[in-house]
């Protein structure tokens, strides 16, 4: 496998994962980086739909935490939504089962926490042979402590670190066309 094949996404192989963005989950978060990671998430959403590119969405406990925040839920009408109750995602055969039927290769990873259940997913997923791309304004954790010792531990992992806009730039491979057009608006 070529560099390139481990770090840049392609729209045939990459399946997007948003885990746990939910209302309660919500609440404690630095209102900034929120609203922040809520518009990255919503950027990869739309890119995700322009593509053909599906999306995984997960939620924790959600009697006790809620549902997804609604402004992602607009945006991931046709997700499958997956609850679970393990922090990893890949302790819910439903997601798994989901992932697989895929056939996808490549996992863009964001949501919340850093430090917990993307940490957590992000491992499973690495120790499975999948290629991980964690995008790093697009997952977050209480303190900038936790996400930074995440982010680290998921590259040493062998995840991939990236950006919202990188991620949508790999997959648009070149300017002038009309997904090009349509969604370089998003990050103006």
């Amino acid at each position: 496998m070529s560099i390139k094949d481990s770090f840049f996404l392609e729209c045939d192989k990459a399946v997007l994962v948003v885990i746990d963005v939910q209302e309660k989950l919500c609440l404690p978060m630095d209102e900034a980086v929120l609203s922040k990671l809520v518009k990255n998430i919503g950027i990869l959403l739309e890119s995700a739909v322009e593509f053909k590119i599906p999306v995984l969405v997960t939620e924790q406990y959600v009697k006790g935490l809620g549902g997804t925040l609604s402004e992602l839920k607009e945006k991931a009408v046709a997700a499958s939504c997956y609850e679970k109750m393990t922090f990893s995602c890949c302790g819910s055969a439903e997601f798994i089962d989901a992932l697989k039927a895929t056939g996808r290769t490549q996992v863009i990873i964001t949501g919340m926490e850093t430090h917990v259940c993307v940490l957590q997913t992000v491992i499973e997923l690495r120790e499975a042979g999948m290629d991980v791309h964690i995008v790093k304004d697009a997952v977050m954790s209480r303190s900038k402590q936790n996400w930074e010792t995440a982010i680290q531990a998921m590259t040493l992992a062998g995840a991939v670190p990236t950006c919202t806009e990188s991620a949508m730039f790999q997959l648009l491979k070149v300017a002038g066309t009309d997904q090009f057009k349509k969604l370089s608006k998003l990050v103006r």
